[in-house]
């Protein structure tokens, strides 16, 4: 029986293969759009966190809710993802993704001009939603207009340095708005980013056909959504609560079970929200688990370095995203290099466990800071460090894992990326702040708290131990990637992607 072409792995090429159509001149200008949104969606994970106390002065919410600021956003992307990839697959990218743009920019202004703490959540949560739609769309848009393989290594190079690079651009933007203008900036200013994004779309890209065949597996999107909510719910609840709290182990358990019926249902759907065969190739699903490892291990660099910054060292916030630059510097040089040069020579087994290996050493530096550190001899070089290893991961995880999959699939296979990035972001930032907290506690037992000496050298402490724990995250990760990515290089496949160019 003849394989289709859906179920060809990545890597291999087939006897026949067929000529692409000319390529559109108009694909790096689209590639500035896509880039455009995705910077939008990721900076938003972390553009208003400098912004919190600001806010929080204004709108009156205690400590306890503030949370729920970033912990509202994150529930609606995280849960509603696949969801939102499907629906680019069947009625259409440049649709979804400009639907996605407007949502994500109407939310954002009804969020700036939030005049209570209720009307700001929601308008967190809208965000969510529409940023789940729009970043499968913007991912899938560039894995169906780049299909030369040179071209698509570029491409992917500069979406992967975005991706792993936004957080930081996000601090830096928070800290200059909220410094310069008001935290409500922080919000308004993706009004600039759709805007723009949103006419190079409406002229740059063509709509695709919908495949009226096709329907949406309504039992598949309410196992997963739901099963991914209380997922990031349980890690997010653990932030605040303790792991013996019946909302963190409990939405955990469920959303453990709900995530297995999904699988389930997948192996019997007539037209499943996420076909299995998308997982099932060893490169691919290697880069499901890359991104989701580095996404954990991220949060020790962009949430406990920015503490420390400026609670032990006592930068302002415009400061503290400066700080950051050269490790985006270094990230972007990484993730260019390794999927135009590198991964095109070497493979990928050689390069992402490499990335993972360097993050960890970069990590691992970062735990000898103190109070006395300086930025040029003690806080730069780990960073660097660190941004070196996240390019050689992000950049060629983000792209094997969108390679070689069906046109019809290509909307969901990028949800997916963004899924475990998300999901890899929630784990991460929730087993950090517990075990940061409990290091500090240990610290302070049977010292006095009321001393600002002791105090300090405790916040190090649970700086120190959360960049270790940072570290074996992606040291787990240079072990499963050296284990799971395929030997040799990667060969373009271009039967087994029937690509559509824009």
């Amino acid at each position: 029986m003849p394989r289709t072409a859906a179920d060809a792995p990545v890597g291999t090429v087939p006897a026949a293969v067929h000529a692409d159509p000319p390529a559109s001149p108009r694909r790096w200008w689209i590639l500035v759009v896509i880039g455009l949104a995705q910077l939008m969606v990721v900076l938003d994970a972390t553009i208003v966190n400098i912004a919190l106390p600001s806010a929080q002065q204004d709108l009156g919410f205690t400590d306890g809710d503030r949370q729920w600021v970033v912990t509202a956003y994150a529930l609606a992307f995280g849960s509603l993802l696949l969801l939102g990839g499907r629906i680019a697959d069947l009625f259409g990218r440049k649709v979804t993704f400009l639907t996605g743009l407007v949502g994500f920019a109407a939310a954002s202004a009804l969020g700036g001009a939030a005049g209570s703490f209720e009307v700001l959540i929601a308008a967190r949560a809208l965000q969510g939603v529409f940023g789940a739609l729009l970043a499968p769309a913007a991912l899938s848009l560039l894995t169906t207009t780049f299909t030369d393989a040179r071209e698509r290594a570029r491409a992917f190079g500069v979406y992967g340095a975005i991706a792993g690079a936004g957080g930081a651009i996000g601090l830096l933007l928070g800290g200059v708005l909220t410094e310069t203008l008001d935290w409500r900036w922080t919000l308004y200013v993706n009004l600039l980013f759709a805007v723009a994004a949103f006419a190079g779309g409406a002229v740059l890209l063509q709509r695709t056909a919908r495949d009226r065949t096709a329907t949406l597996d309504v039992p598949g999107t309410l196992l997963v959504s739901t099963g991914l909510f209380a997922l990031v719910y349980g890690f997010s609840n653990a932030e605040s609560h303790d792991w013996g709290d019946v909302a963190t182990w409990g939405c955990l358990v469920a959303g453990a079970a709900l995530l297995a019926a999904f699988t389930w249902w997948q192996t019997r759907a007539a037209h499943p929200l996420l076909p299995l065969r998308v997982l099932l190739d060893r490169n691919r699903g290697a880069s499901f688990l890359a991104v989701l490892i580095s996404g954990a291990g991220m949060f020790g660099v962009f949430l406990f370095l920015t503490y420390y910054l400026q609670a032990s060292l006592f930068y302002t916030p415009i400061e503290t995203g400066l700080a950051f630059l050269p490790m985006v510097a270094g990230l972007m040089i990484t993730a260019t290099l390794s999927t135009s040069v590198l991964v095109p020579r070497f493979g990928p087994r050689p390069i992402v466990p490499l990335g993972m290996g360097i993050a960890a050493a970069g990590l691992a530096w970062m735990t000898g800071l103190d109070l006395a550190s300086g930025y040029a001899t003690d806080v730069m070089p780990p960073l660097i460090i660190t941004g070196l290893g996240m390019g050689l991961i992000m950049a060629p995880a983000m792209s094997l894992a969108t390679a070689g999959v069906a046109a019809e699939d290509a909307g969901v296979a990028s949800a997916t990326v963004n899924t475990m990035q998300q999901i890899g972001g929630s784990i991460g930032t929730a087993l950090l702040n517990t075990l940061a907290a409990s290091a500090a506690s240990d610290y302070l037992d049977g010292k006095d708290p009321r001393d600002p000496a002791v105090m300090a050298q405790a916040q190090l402490e649970s700086y120190a131990t959360s960049y270790w724990w940072s570290a074996a995250f992606f040291a787990a990760g240079l072990v499963v990637s050296v284990l799971l990515y395929r030997r040799g290089r990667v060969a373009e496949d271009p039967n087994a992607a029937p690509l559509i160019h824009m």
